[in-house]
């Protein structure tokens, strides 16, 4: 069973938050481990695993990027794992412009202007995902989300070279 049909939502990029709130937590009371204290070993090794399928499914879609991923992963889009060779030139070029900005940015404030920019890149680039899914574009799928990766991950360089500087300036 997917995590949509767990939680019984729509499998759709844009979801309420709240309807997936509502959903969790309902599941979550109904098979949370503490409940079945007193049930067979077997009821209880089913709410353990129900409530872990939960908890999981959850996490995946309540994060608008792991969802992009998961979506993706349903639909049959193939991309390399962490760590593997991006076989995209123009996404290659633009990582290590931007990675050279983020090593020759000097000041928190330079920091942040770069982060900004990336989160804008972030939510342009989900913006988009709608149309490419309802086409079913893999490979511009593909595309999309590698950037989508890419962006993330320097998001994180960025917040990370912003405590630096913060640290080296105290």
């Amino acid at each position: 069973m997917d995590h949509f049909a767990r939680l019984g939502l729509p499998a759709a990029l844009d979801l309420d938050a709240a309807a997936l709130d509502r959903a969790y937590f309902s599941l979550q009371r109904q098979w949370h481990p503490d409940r079945f204290v007193s049930k067979p070993p077997e009821d209880r090794a089913r709410a353990s695993a129900e409530a872990a399928s939960v908890n999981e499914a959850y996490r995946t879609l309540k994060d608008p990027l792991s969802r992009a991923f998961y979506m993706a992963g349903l639909a049959g889009v193939d991309l390399p794992g962490d760590g593997k060779t991006i076989d995209d030139p123009d996404l290659l070029m633009e990582a290590m412009e931007a990675r050279e900005a983020l090593h020759d940015a000097a000041t928190p404030e330079a920091v942040d202007r770069l982060a900004a920019q990336a989160r804008e890149d972030v939510q342009e680039a989900l913006a988009g995902l709608g149309s490419l899914f309802l086409a079913n574009d893999r490979a511009a799928l593909r595309k999309a989300l590698l950037r989508l990766r890419y962006l993330d991950k320097f998001a994180e360089e960025a917040r990370a070279r912003r405590m630096n500087l913060d640290r080296s300036n105290a």
